[in-house]
């Protein structure tokens, strides 16, 4: 037991267990896809199989993008610690438990439908292109905008059997989402970024990257408000989308002066926007 007990904490560290605000960040637009689609509570199959299957894709991301950055990751102050890039996990380590819970994530969308499992597959396709994007596009935020909101046309697709255009006008509207806070992200590396050579939105923006900011997380709630006016009506919506505003309001002032702290702190709370707004659409078809 001593000796598996020092490799566990290893790959606990290596998934970003303590940090669970990524995994939070790809739940609540799945969720809350998985309401609409099901005009309401989807059942508790459903509910398991999209949770844990968030928990396990996101850690194997984690998994796999440190195996694809581990040599730009020794060059950046917030990364260069981490078990892949230090060599305390070896490439095949992390490959091998990345593969493990990719797997096991499979197998949870192998209990919902034919059409659900083949989106699973270009799920995983834009998953493993991500760590890549970074050296070749401007803006590999919107790839990751894009592997980031594929739990929408998924839920869809499990509740549906397809994936409506709904589905569709959603994924763009969270893409905003993620270019928002996936750049406040990218704004505490900047420096480091830049010298490694590094592509990111919040180098590619310059000085107009607190403006995008904004201007993609208005889109966002825009997109998604004006999509679930037919669905998800009622004072709870309407009160979650003016709490959503206001944390908006609240991330410029986290953001304006750039600061390494206050960017990261931003990001980090995203994840409680995504949250309003579920709780929002949850209480909206639950007191219908």
């Amino acid at each position: 037991m001593k000796s598996i007990y020092p490799r566990l904490v290893l790959y606990l560290d290596l998934v970003r267990w303590n940090r669970p605000a990524g995994w939070l960040l790809l739940l609540w637009p799945t969720l809350s896809a998985l309401w609409i689609a099901a005009n309401g509570f989807p059942g508790w199959h459903l509910l398991s199989v999209f949770t844990l299957g968030t928990i396990l894709m996101r850690s194997a991301g984690c998994c796999f993008n440190d195996v694809a950055d581990r040599e730009f990751d020794r060059h950046v102050k917030r990364t260069q610690a981490r078990p892949v890039t230090t060599g305390a996990v070896s490439v095949k380590e992390a490959l091998l438990l990345g593969a493990v819970l990719a797997l096991l994530a499979f197998a949870l969308v192998l209990s919902t439908n034919a059409a659900t499992i083949g989106w699973s597959f270009a799920a995983l396709a834009i998953a493993l292109i991500y760590p890549y994007a970074k050296r070749f596009f401007a803006m590999p935020q919107a790839v990751l905008g894009v592997a980031f909101s594929f739990g929408i046309p998924m839920a869809f697709s499990a509740v549906q059997a397809t994936v409506p255009l709904l589905a569709w006008v959603l994924l763009l509207g969270n893409l905003f989402w993620v270019l928002a806070y996936d750049t406040e992200y990218a704004m505490v590396d900047r420096d480091d970024d830049l010298a490694i050579g590094m592509k990111t939105s919040a180098i590619t923006l310059g000085q107009w990257d607190v403006p995008a900011v904004m201007l993609s997380y208005l889109v966002y709630l825009v997109v998604w408000d004006v999509a679930l006016m037919p669905y998800a009506q009622g004072t709870w919506s309407y009160l979650a989308f003016t709490l959503a505003f206001g944390q908006v309001a609240w991330h410029y002032t986290l953001i304006r002066d750039r600061s390494r702290a206050g960017c990261f702190r931003a990001f980090r709370l995203n994840h409680w926007l995504g949250f309003t707004l579920f709780a929002g659409i949850a209480a909206s078809y639950a007191l219908k």
